[in-house]
């Protein structure tokens, strides 16, 4: 990597992270259109990534699935199955129109974009609005999944280049080692207890090294998938949209699949 991208990677995560932060604590209507910009950005990425497969999503349809998806999570203007019904409705009206050969595979990679992508989002801001009463409790959760991801993201990359011996998913991510995978899921569960000792009072430690497990484990198949799918369609980056990281999909795929998994356990656990 070369210092002028080290420099430019470094600027831009100082620059970011502070507004992807402000973002989580403040909530609302303002947490509500970063969620839906990083949706509809990463939903694009995927429609791009796709079309080297010769399978053509349903971008309008989809960013409209996505967008509504995720502003549903908020209003909850619509039940989920009424979403779903009209979403499929318009899909497969739209794709007759459609001058697109592989309407198979045009479908289905527009109903993934939608789920993965849309779906998977609107989980974070159903966490970041789990906790009405106390509004900052959400915010304070969602900025410790983001650090205990950063952390496991960091200690898996250290470690894995200091120590790697053993390939986690050669075929899929060669670089990346079962050193560096448990060094991370340590990293994850450690953060996110130290995160619950700072800012989250009203979780027990059992259920911050619960929600650490979960980052360390399903957080970093979130990376291993979404390689997987940029090693399918033949790119490195999703795209590059963010100087010196690549695309949105590749900077919050760990997350996308940690939130609907960490979103379960609050229903189903912490209540």
């Amino acid at each position: 990597m070369s210092l002028g991208n080290t420099t430019t990677r470094i600027l831009v995560s100082v620059a970011a992270i502070p507004l992807i932060l402000l973002a989580c604590y403040f909530g609302g209507l303002f947490f509500l259109l970063f969620i839906a910009a990083i949706g509809a950005v990463a939903f694009w990425e995927f429609s791009r990534m796709a079309r080297n497969k010769n399978a053509f999503a349903s971008d309008v349809i989809g960013l409209i699935a996505v967008l509504l998806i995720i502003t549903n999570a908020y209003f909850h203007f619509m039940d989920f199955k009424s979403v779903v019904y009209l979403m499929v409705v318009l899909l497969l009206i739209y794709e007759l129109f459609r001058n697109k050969s592989s309407a198979i595979f045009n479908l289905g990679t527009t109903l993934i974009g939608i789920f993965y992508i849309g779906l998977f989002s609107s989980s974070m801001v159903e966490i970041r609005e789990y906790f009405p009463v106390n509004y900052q409790e959400g915010g304070f959760l969602m900025i410790s999944i983001l650090v205990s991801i950063w952390v496991c993201d960091s200690a898996a990359f250290f470690a894995g280049s200091a120590l790697g011996k053993h390939k986690l998913f050669p075929r899929v991510s060669p670089k990346k080692s079962w050193e560096g995978a448990i060094a991370g899921f340590a990293a994850a569960v450690i953060a996110m207890v130290v995160m619950k000792i700072l800012l989250l009072q009203f979780i027990s430690i059992p259920d911050a090294a619960v929600i650490g497990l979960i980052v360390g484990t399903v957080g970093q198949t979130g990376d291993l998938t979404e390689s997987l799918l940029k090693r399918d369609a033949g790119v490195k980056d999703s795209s590059n949209i963010i100087p010196g990281h690549g695309g949105i999909f590749d900077r919050f795929d760990s997350l996308l699949l940690t939130s609907p998994v960490v979103y379960l356990y609050l229903v189903y656990f912490v209540k």
